[in-house]
């Protein structure tokens, strides 16, 4: 299902000049999305629908008082640094940017129009803003996680395979999260007796082809990092499915789509929560007082009949701590 929104430009111009925007005071305020995932992703859709209801329950409606228009970019670099440059352009009021690929082409875009991110890892040690207390620019929103939550990926993937001894990480060895979540990794391994050995999903074949060789050695696993690309998490969950590796994965919604185990933070509520961020900021807040947060609530998901399929018996102790468990 297609989401995208086409939205008429005032007297049908390409682009709004900055000007625009402080003449409309009382009039319709403009909302463009830059999502990471691809417009008929089913965690887009439910991203988008969220973050419109938390919207209309802060008293904004759709197509009187505000204008939403989406755009998203399938963690495709070259394509978030055009529509970055696209978006900006229009002037709007907002602007809500989902992940590291997206925060990064926009902040290079624009140091004036105010900026809500979501689902960003080590936005200080990336450079969009000062501090999580007070960011100081036209950047704010809410982080993903710290680093050393890929420790407790390596944690869970020895306890529900317990003889693993090599693991694959998925990771892009050219963005800081995939830098910083692989340093993690590779510093626990050794006390744990396991050997981390780094795989960088170029393409989907490549990564298919360098999965299968890994798996091809006895006693492996595989962690997928957040920067291995969830655009693509379809082929690598499908990877280590066939080749019959144990895997951790980062979010819910990769075990929903059919991957072993997951940890990570609630998606969904990060668009919530931006919403609060974005009806402080159309009321006249800065971007640069409204300090950035974390997640507020962390999800183990287990999908049992994946676990079936991959000969594997789940742990009493991670079926008590699981917040989902998909048979």
């Amino acid at each position: 299902m297609k989401r995208r929104e086409f939205v008429s430009l005032i007297g049908g111009a390409a682009a709004w000049p900055i000007a625009a925007r402080a003449q409309r005071s009382g009039a319709m305020r403009r909302i463009v999305v830059v999502g990471a995932l691809a417009p008929d992703d089913v965690e887009t859709v439910k991203r988008s629908a969220a973050f419109e209801q938390a919207l209309t329950a802060l008293g904004w409606t759709k197509g009187e008082t505000i204008a939403i228009d989406y755009h998203w970019i399938a963690n495709d670099t070259a394509l978030a640094r055009k529509t970055a440059v696209e978006v900006v352009a229009l002037a709007p009021d907002v602007l809500l940017g989902s992940s590291n690929i997206v925060i990064e082409q926009l902040s290079k875009a624009t140091a004036t129009i105010p900026i809500v991110m979501v689902q960003v890892v080590d936005p200080v040690g990336s450079g969009y803003i000062e501090s999580m207390a007070r960011p100081g620019g036209n950047i704010t929103g809410f982080t993903q996680f710290e680093y050393s939550l890929a420790g407790k990926w390596l944690d869970l993937l020895l306890e529900i395979a317990p003889g693993t001894a090599r693991v694959a990480v998925l990771r892009d060895p050219t963005r800081g999260p995939g830098i910083g979540q692989f340093a993690v990794i590779q510093a626990m391994a050794p006390a744990r007796g396991v050997e981390p050995i780094p795989i960088n999903p170029v393409d989907v074949t490549n990564m298919e082809r360098q999965i299968t060789a890994f798996a091809s050695v006895p006693n492996g696993g595989m962690i997928a990092t957040v920067a291995a690309g969830a655009a693509r998490r379809a082929a690598f969950i499908a990877a280590a499915n066939k080749n019959h590796l144990p895997a951790t994965y980062p979010y819910r919604y990769y075990v929903a789509d059919g991957g072993l185990v997951s940890y990570g933070p609630d998606t969904v509520d990060q668009y919530r929560r931006a919403a609060s961020y974005i009806d402080r900021i159309l009321k006249g807040e800065k971007p640069a007082n409204l300090p950035v947060q974390g997640p507020i609530k962390y999800e183990l998901t287990i999908n049992l009949k994946t676990a079936q399929t991959l000969g594997l018996t789940v742990p009493h102790s991670i079926l008590l701590r699981a917040d989902e468990v998909i048979e």
